[in-house]
């Protein structure tokens, strides 16, 4: 027979232990369980092993905002994993997690009102069903297991090691090896300086540049609030706030002064590798600072392992990989024992579970999204899709908080569901796809455009970077908009709130 719960949350990552924490603050007596594929929780910070790995967003944003973060801003896998246990045991997180359940379809039937999961339960092959009032997707947005590695020619020839950096794993040797590191992004940006001095020298090859921010593993008014000796709790918020709101303002500089910003960040990097480097070529990019994401180097670690000779960067094209490496467009072989294709993921949308509603099959394109986390025609449904330009964290807070107040409001007016549709003055807006190219369009989301919901041209039907103007919006929804459709209950019988 299979299990009911009010809630059923999908994965415990970040997302997932920062919704049960917020189910019970505020809606007490509410029964829910967390399905995790894993042997674990974490997700990234669980499946992720690549030499180095660390958050490329400071901990006091991406940390929750009831836990104060204590450690360097900048984290490691193991640190964040530690903060999350400690957040589990001290909620009593830990029951209502079944680790090993992978879920393979979600059906939602209008008649009973209810989501019936099914998931398989990977340590013992068996089959499980659960219902649920109320589905909550916090699964995170890629595939975990399976990095995005783009077909090459002549991968068969090379008699070195190639693995992807969502791959790796322990016995993965790299001491005394010529490695080369395919990407440029937050990931390759962590493996080239943990492995420089080890390996016997790591080239970054990269097709095009990608902008760096670099600055101290530590926040300057942290560091003096305590020196003050101010609580850790105050030490957190304030810390927390100024970090968001220079986000922000740099955010809005991106945007209006692009050309500063570009000198601003690349300035720091040719003062870091001396005036003869050739800055221009191998960390300029051609698009403008932020339409794909700035990855953050603490201690400048990456280059100040190519200034010292155990790092170099090499911007060309892969013509194919040859028997000692790789072979570029311009001719030169880069000779390799190891390549890591740190060359982005996969994206799946809501977790690649086969939905229905009422026995169709659900196609998330044909959907439009409500502020990116509920969708047209999909009933007690929302999914958790941080931000790029600030930490993830602190969009999956204002969903659970957005989702936990919903949660109350149809309790109070005696609704069986709730789902989203165009208000009658959203009818002739323009639909278009998720991606908002000249706002921010990196690879792995141009590849999933097909598979996304979609967006309108009006802020409640899309998904924003904006957490600094969000922080304000989400808490002020008016759950008895004309945008709400609720079952159960007439429109006269929704209590204020």
């Amino acid at each position: 027979m299979a299990e009911h719960f009010d809630v059923l949350i999908v994965g415990a990552g970040i997302s997932g232990v920062g919704a049960a924490y917020y189910l019970n603050q505020h809606n007490p007596g509410t029964s829910y369980v967390i399905l995790e594929a894993e042997k674990s929780y974490g997700g990234t910070w669980w499946t992720h092993r690549y030499p180095g790995i660390r958050s490329d967003s400071d901990l006091h944003t991406f940390g929750y905002s009831f836990k104060p973060w204590v450690g360097p801003p900048i984290a490691t896998a193991e640190e964040i994993l530690n903060y999350m246990g400690d957040v589990i045991k001290e909620n009593d997180i830990g029951p209502h997690i079944h680790y090993r359940h992978k879920i393979t379809d979600a059906s939602w039937s209008s008649a009973d009102a209810l989501w019936t999961v099914t998931a398989k339960n990977l340590e013992t092959d068996e089959s499980r069903q659960f219902t649920c009032n109320f589905l909550y997707m916090c699964q995170g947005y890629y595939r975990h297991n399976q990095g995005y590695m783009p077909e090459w020619d002549g991968v068969a020839d090379f008699k070195g090691q190639l693995v992807h950096s969502e791959e790796w794993t322990d016995d993965t040797e790299y001491a005394g090896k010529n490695v080369v590191v395919i990407g440029s992004g937050a990931s390759a940006a962590t493996i080239v300086p943990a492995m420089a001095g080890v390996a016997k020298h790591v080239t970054m090859l990269q097709r095009s540049p990608t902008y760096f921010r670099t600055g101290r593993n530590a926040i300057e008014i942290a560091e003096e609030l305590r020196t003050l000796q101010m609580d850790e709790e105050i030490v957190h918020e304030v810390t927390r706030r100024k970090i968001m709101y220079e986000q922000a303002a740099f955010t809005e500089m991106c945007i209006k002064k692009p050309d500063a910003v570009k000198k601003l960040l690349l300035g720091n990097i040719q003062e870091l590798l001396g005036p003869d480097y050739d800055v221009e070529k191998h960390f300029t990019p051609s698009y403008r600072p932020w339409r794909q994401r700035i990855a953050f180097v603490p201690d400048a670690d990456l280059f100040k392992g190519i200034a010292a000779g155990h790092a170099s960067v090499v911007t060309d094209e892969i013509d194919r990989f040859v028997e000692n490496g790789i072979l570029l467009k311009s001719g030169e072989v880069l000779e390799a024992d190891l390549v890591v294709a740190s060359t982005g993921f996969n994206m799946n949308i809501m977790g690649d579970i086969a939905f229905s509603i009422d026995g169709k099959a659900l196609d998330w394109h044909n959907t439009v999204t409500y502020r990116g986390t509920m969708f047209t025609g999909v009933p007690n449904l929302a999914w958790v899709f941080g931000y790029f330009r600030a930490s993830w964290t602190l969009r999956s807070e204002l969903v659970a908080a957005f989702v936990c107040r919903t949660l109350n409001h149809m309790k109070a007016m005696g609704a069986k569901s709730i789902e989203v549709a165009l208000r009658p003055e959203d009818q002739g807006m323009e639909i278009l796809d998720w991606m908002d190219e000249e706002d921010f369009n990196p690879h792995y989301l141009e590849r999933a455009v097909p598979l996304l919901p979609r967006r309108g041209t009006k802020r409640d039907w899309q998904h924003t970077q904006d957490y600094w103007r969000e922080k304000d919006e989400f808490p002020a929804i008016d759950l008895n908009g004309s945008e709400f459709v609720y079952q159960g209950a007439k429109r006269s019988d929704i209590a204020a709130e």
